[in-house]
């Protein structure tokens, strides 16, 4: 039954709030989302409008775009205001707040943090006002930016992710006719330099609303700095923005660089020319050096500079294949004609440089504890690089873990034989005859000891990725059943070939203050 605005009554709020029918919202949106893709497609834009204006005007986008908010990881995370809506009556109270009349964004608060080559990325942090308002005008944007992205466009977009970009340049890659001359694009801080007035102009979304949110300014050591150009990073709506803002090169470097007929050679003329792009990290592919940095790259810094961009020219290089070239933490190298996808040297030294520091800053604590921090760390990062060639990378990986290990076992008993140190941090398991664990105290059927253990990366067991179709978008109804599929197809684990059963690690709460 759809519980409506008027449900309970209206003391209670926070009743109205916990018996909202999210799944009776959830259909309404999809099926505004669904209307408003086939009318994209058909070129019907004032068709459009009108159903981006029914969906930020309804009840269940902007109960959605609350719950949203509010249920993130940026939940706890106040703007200038300091406000949090963290109980059921507040978030009530909020949904009737989204109101485009007499709507007046606050600036927002800069924060920063630090990225993998030590330097500082600004964040703008906005009130939770102004992030459910982008999160309403986002449900209504992004059936439109999924129905016109570029087919070879993987990052901030729904159902798709480097895998997937990595598998599409294996594709291109791995043939043996393939390109064999790679230009490795790294645009100059993107998200800060987009041109307002590309913006406002080409985004088909509210742009009285949007113009607000370009030019609120943001606050920093409690000083007011207008924003002339870029989209904050930050923001829910940016990365669909920045995306929409670099969509359309694909086509363009296929519309001047197609498969033709040579006059001159008499024969098939292939300038092997493809893009693959994840947000603003992209490669270009092409058959010699001299294509792509004489004819390529021209084209797309003029692509670039009519949205306030350019490419940064110390970062933007032309690689041979044989050589080989770093992509989403990744190398790509063929050997002998044959492609190797590997974890890159570098995401491998950032992976360990961040297990060292979580163990030298332990400290005093527990071995407990340590796992504890540990595990998702070591889990998450292997589980990114399971679908390339990455067996003897997580075996390397593991022995330098071991050996950090045994010099943080050796600090903190100085005066203790190698021996007596490790039969207390190092035990038989199940699985394993030298595995960093500790006693959970609990007792298993058999009455065994239930280990709590150090997970290995060299436990995840490589799985090729199935990309994704190009022309997948999670928006048209056509496409339900493929991505019911795809869900089923990568929740399901199989079983570790080497063990016979996946590695369990023992789950549960945390120790307190984790």
């Amino acid at each position: 039954m759809n519980v409506g605005p008027s449900a309970c009554a209206p003391s209670d709020p926070a009743g109205k709030w916990d018996r909202l029918d999210w799944s009776d919202h959830e259909r309404q949106i999809r099926r505004l989302q669904a209307r408003i893709v086939k009318a994209t497609r058909e070129g019907r834009w004032g068709r459009v409008n009108a159903l981006q204006r029914l969906l930020t005007h309804s009840f269940s986008g902007k109960a959605l775009a609350v719950k949203r908010v509010t249920g993130n990881q940026g939940k706890r995370t106040s703007g200038v205001d300091g406000l949090l809506w963290l109980t059921p009556g507040s978030k009530w109270k909020a949904i009737g707040s989204l109101r485009r009349r007499g709507y007046q964004p606050q600036p927002l608060r800069r924060v920063y943090i630090r990225k993998s080559n030590g330097k500082m990325r600004p964040l703008g942090i906005p009130t939770m006002k102004d992030r459910a308002m982008q999160a309403l005008h986002l449900l209504a944007l992004e059936p439109i930016a999924e129905t016109t992205a570029d087919r070879d466009s993987y990052g901030f977009r729904k159902a798709r992710s480097t895998a997937d970009a990595i598998a599409q340049c294996f594709v291109i890659l791995s043939r043996q006719d393939g390109p064999e001359w790679v230009l490795e694009g790294d645009i100059q801080s993107c998200f800060d330099r987009i041109s307002h007035e590309w913006m406002l102009t080409n985004i088909p979304t509210d742009r009285e609303v949007l113009g607000k949110w370009l030019r609120v300014g943001y606050v920093e050591n409690r000083t007011l700095f207008p924003t002339t150009e870029g989209t904050p990073q930050g923001g829910i709506v940016s990365p669909v923005v920045a995306n929409m803002t670099l969509d359309g090169l694909e086509k363009l470097l296929q519309e001047r660089f197609p498969t033709h007929w040579d006059r001159t050679e008499k024969k098939q003329f292939n300038p092997k020319v493809h893009l693959v792009r994840y947000a603003d990290d992209f490669i270009v592919t092409g058959n010699s050096k001299e294509l792509l940095d004489g004819e390529a790259r021209p084209l797309i810094e003029r692509f670039l500079a009519e949205r306030g961009l350019r490419l940064s020219p110390e970062k933007t290089t032309v690689t041979h294949i044989s050589t080989g070239f770093d992509f989403l933490g990744q190398n790509l190298r063929k050997y002998r004609g044959h492609l190797l996808i590997r974890p890159s040297e570098k995401n491998v030294k950032a992976f360990l440089e961040r297990v060292r520091g979580i163990i030298r800053a332990s400290g005093s604590e527990t071995q407990e504890t340590l796992i504890w921090k540990l595990n998702p760390v070591i889990r998450g990062w292997a589980n990114y690089h399971r679908h390339i060639v990455a067996t003897r990378t997580f075996k390397s990986v593991d022995n330098a873990i071991w050996r950090a290990l045994w010099q943080w076992a050796l600090r903190r008993h100085p005066n203790k034989t190698p021996g007596w140190l490790a039969q207390k941090y190092w035990h038989t398991t199940r699985l394993h005859r030298w595995a960093f664990a500790v006693d959970s105290g609990e007792r298993s059927a058999e009455g065994n000891t239930v280990w709590l253990r150090l997970a290995h990366a060299a436990e995840t067991g490589i799985r090729r990725h199935r990309k994704i179709q190009k022309d997948a978008n999670p928006f048209d109804p056509a496409w339900d059943v493929y991505f019911e599929e795809r869900e089923r197809l990568y929740t399901y684990r199989p079983a570790d070939p080497k063990n016979g059963q996946r590695p369990v690690v023992k789950t549960g709460p945390a120790p307190a203050g984790l």
